[in-house]
């Protein structure tokens, strides 16, 4: 969940922000380098601590989901990873959840960032306990209700949730740089080791395989699918929830930012109450915004300066209709509103501001003249459930040791991600990772791995039209494109925060597993 995109405001991660950079960034965008001897002397002192051979803690319990008990074994431990000559350079911390049974299919969870632990999904989404939020509000301070969860995966499949390099407990080994891991495809191989070493060490070489990324983790998901398709190991099914898949979409044009954005401004003006004319359902609305930001829209920014003062006025009245802005508001800023406005715009009025994860997420500011927002209400809303929580959860619950500080976020240690990654088929190194193009290649070569696109309404962070556009330019033919579905929540970056959303997402969860797993 978390991601860069929760770096300065909360992840895989992230995404679309069409800023007034006019860039489509991801949650990097924020992050802030730390001094880097400062940074060196943290990173010397952490890794000195880390287990070099692989540890473990394993507890039993017994969790109630969906009314029936079910009894599992909690193991908390780390994965070594070794280079090509067996030398150790990396211990990935892990918590997984399992139950006794035949062929039990087995998912890997992670968030993104990238620079973000797993905690968001493990402690918020499909693991046995889960952190008790209140949504869309403030946690406000400890202490907080870690509950069973009924809406746990575990009746399912084994869970289990893994740390990026750099994050949690997992850290480089020896004289190993952190910045050996941190890229798209330096942090796939990473995870296709940790992978391939979980599965081998637990023989679950024969069990059904899912992978489940949030944000950032989307990307790592993506490449990673090959990666272990190369190995052999063939997915059963890839789970990609708030999804960002292509990092150099300004590539593709200078205008598909806002495209992109605007259903999503859409829907948070329709939750806020802030259309003057307001449908009573939003997918209706929602379908009408779509027709309008693929063609008239798009049609009308294409033209850049030589639009027609009437499609300009045009153009300009409906997206206040759709986003309600001003008239006004959309012409001074030539039809191309940044999110940053948008979040600060919509309800200035009322004196408040909107989520970027999660839009239905509101907060204040010093002032109400500013154009832009200083922080996210949605991270700092549960921030500090979380990251207290997780931490004392390993510990106590889990019987796990160690003296390392559990990093809920690294952005201080990941200030320079390479995006550069190697173009499936192509043999170069593009700048930017459009991964959906190695998950495309992944379903052609094994028509039998299935796609679940999961996406929030009111995720301004990864806009759900902009997956949309980035899916469909997989360019599956034939029964292959029946492989992919998308579902959609009234929910934001983290779809799992509202309850209701989290009861919806676990029915399309197990149907999709009962349909996938043989």
């Amino acid at each position: 969940m978390r991601h860069w995109i929760k770096a300065a405001a909360l992840a895989g991660a992230l995404a679309m922000t069409a800023t007034s950079s006019l860039t489509y960034a991801a949650d990097t965008a924020d992050a802030k380098p730390a001094d880097k001897t400062a940074v060196d002397d943290k990173i010397e002192a952490a890794t000195a601590r880390a287990p070099i051979e692989d540890t473990k803690s394993v507890t039993s319990h017994t969790a109630t989901i969906a009314g029936k008990p079910v009894a599992y074994k909690a193991t908390a431990g780390t994965l070594t990873l070794r280079d090509s000559d067996g030398k150790p350079i990396a211990s990935m911390f892990y918590v997984a959840y399992t139950v006794d049974g035949p062929k039990r299919p087995v998912t890997f969870f992670y968030n993104g960032g990238p620079g973000s632990s797993s905690i968001w999904l493990h402690m918020g989404s499909f693991g046995p306990m889960r952190v008790k939020t209140p949504s869309p509000a403030p946690a406000g301070a400890a202490p907080y209700d870690l509950v069973n969860n009924p809406d746990s995966l575990l009746d399912k499949t084994d869970l289990v949730f893994l740390d990026a390099i750099g994050t949690g407990l997992s850290r480089p080994l020896g004289k190993t740089e952190g910045k050996t891991f941190w890229g798209v495809d330096q942090d796939a191989d990473a995870f296709a080791k940790a992978i391939s070493r979980y599965i081998g060490l637990n023989n679950r070489a024969n069990a059904p395989k899912y992978l489940f990324g949030e944000s950032y983790g989307t990307t790592r998901s993506a490449a990673l699918t090959y990666r272990l398709h190369q190995l052999g190991y063939d997915l059963n099914g890839v789970v990609l929830l708030s999804s960002y898949l292509n990092t150099g979409v300004d590539d593709l044009g200078f205008d598909i930012p806002y495209v992109g954005l605007l259903p999503t401004y859409a829907a948070t003006a329709w939750y806020h109450k802030a259309l003057a004319n307001r449908p009573d359902q939003l997918e209706p609305f929602l379908e009408d915004v779509r027709k309008f930001a693929s063609g008239p829209y798009a049609a009308a920014l294409f033209k850049g300066q030589d639009i027609s003062p009437e499609e300009f006025d045009a153009t300009a009245k409906k997206l206040s209709d759709y986003t309600g802005l001003s008239v006004e508001f959309v012409k001074k800023a030539k039809l191309r509103v940044n999110l940053e406005r948008f979040r600060r715009e919509l309800l200035r009025s009322r004196g408040e501001i909107v989520g970027r994860l999660d839009a239905r997420y509101l907060g204040t500011e010093e002032d109400t003249a500013g154009e832009g927002t200083s922080y996210d209400p949605s991270d700092i809303a549960i921030t500090s459930a979380f990251v207290s929580a997780a931490g004392d959860y390993i510990r106590r619950d889990l019987g796990y040791k160690t003296d390392l500080d559990y990093r809920s976020t690294a952005y201080e240690f990941i200030s320079d991600w390479d995006n550069h990654h190697k173009v499936i088929n192509g043999g170069y190194k593009s700048s930017n990772a459009a991964v959906q193009l190695d998950l495309a290649q992944t379903m052609r070569e094994t028509p039998n791995t299935k796609v679940l696109s999961l996406n929030g309404y009111f995720d301004l962070a990864t806009p759900f039209y902009q997956t949309e556009y980035d899916l469909s330019h997989m360019l599956l033919d034939g029964p292959i494109r029946k492989n992919l579905e998308l579902k959609y929540y009234p929910s934001g970056h983290m779809v799992y925060l509202n309850p209701e959303a989290l009861k919806s997402l676990k029915a399309d969860l197990a149907a999709f597993y009962d349909r996938t797993s043989g």
